[in-house]
């Protein structure tokens, strides 16, 4: 009976101890975010002094926050749509389809994750200041130069393309037997059997995206189109912006990818198991 309870004791301290490391920085951040005094830079408190929402307020009116949160969300919406819907139909011409060099362009793609922003950071600068032909437009300050270069993501393209190898070959026959296209089946008997899948990469998706600050900084330079990475990396280093101002805005910066992800995390979940199961 006494080792049972050393041994539950000892699991409530493990489960402290990993609760206070993994949640204790989370905690002071909306600590001091919503301390009325002001807090040393790097310094997190444990408790908000004289607790108000001036810094929230101060961000909002004075720093025009709700502006760059807005440019974040028009950039996350569609750069998600578009690389979910680029990477489902290119995952399922790798995974369906057979044509020759199918493992070759596999591998292209697959490669490109080992690729760092700063690599690519030139030549997309360079690609996006052309003016596109015909219409004679270029895209450099545009939400178009923003979302355009990441519509397609290898790992969303990897993750889908297993997924799709999975599912039996029949189903697709039926399908085509009762006159279904080639839409049709990739639409109404593909996806649906991918879900948790597909939730996996809105998930880490939406987050790469919403996180995105190389991109936006070369492509973009007008500050009406900054988007919240960006103007955090520019009060950080403003003077006149005190620490709990800055902390309250990265706390407005955190919410939207840990609402997407208790939204999803049923999705995400059941990917993570389908995966292992597969595996």
């Amino acid at each position: 009976m006494l080792k049972k309870q050393w041994n539950r004791a000892g699991r409530l301290i493990i489960y402290a101890l990993v609760l206070i490391v993994f949640v204790g920085p989370y905690w002071g951040i909306v600590a001091t975010a919503f301390s009325g005094l002001s807090v040393k830079p790097g310094e997190l408190l444990a408790w908000p002094n004289q607790p108000s929402f001036d810094n929230f307020i101060f961000a909002w009116q004075n720093l025009d926050v709700w502006r760059y949160l807005m440019n974040s969300v028009i950039v996350v919406t569609f750069g998600t749509v578009l690389q979910t819907m680029v990477s489902a139909m290119a995952a399922y011409a790798l995974a369906r389809k057979k044509f020759r060099g199918v493992a070759f362009v596999a591998l292209l793609i697959l490669s490109t994750l080992i690729l760092p922003e700063e690599v690519i950071a030139i030549p997309l600068y360079l690609v996006v200041l052309q003016r596109l032909p015909v219409i004679d437009v270029s895209l450099y300050n545009t939400y178009a130069a923003m979302i355009l270069p990441i519509v397609g993501w290898a790992f969303s393209i990897f993750l889908l393309t297993e997924f799709m190898k999975a599912i039996p070959k029949e189903l697709e026959e039926a399908a085509r037997i009762d006159g279904a296209n080639e839409f049709q089946i990739f639409y109404r008997v593909v996806l649906p059997l991918v879900k948790p899948a597909l939730g996996t990469c809105i998930i880490f998706g939406f987050i790469m995206i919403w996180d995105q600050y190389l991109l936006p900084l070369i492509v973009v330079n007008d500050e009406g189109l900054y988007t919240i990475p960006v103007i955090l990396g520019s009060i950080r280093v403003d003077e006149s912006i005190t620490p709990n101002i800055f902390i309250a805005v990265t706390l407005l910066a955190m919410l939207p990818s840990i609402v997407i992800y208790l939204l999803l995390q049923k999705h995400f979940n059941r990917g993570l198991m389908s995966g292992a199961v597969k595996g």
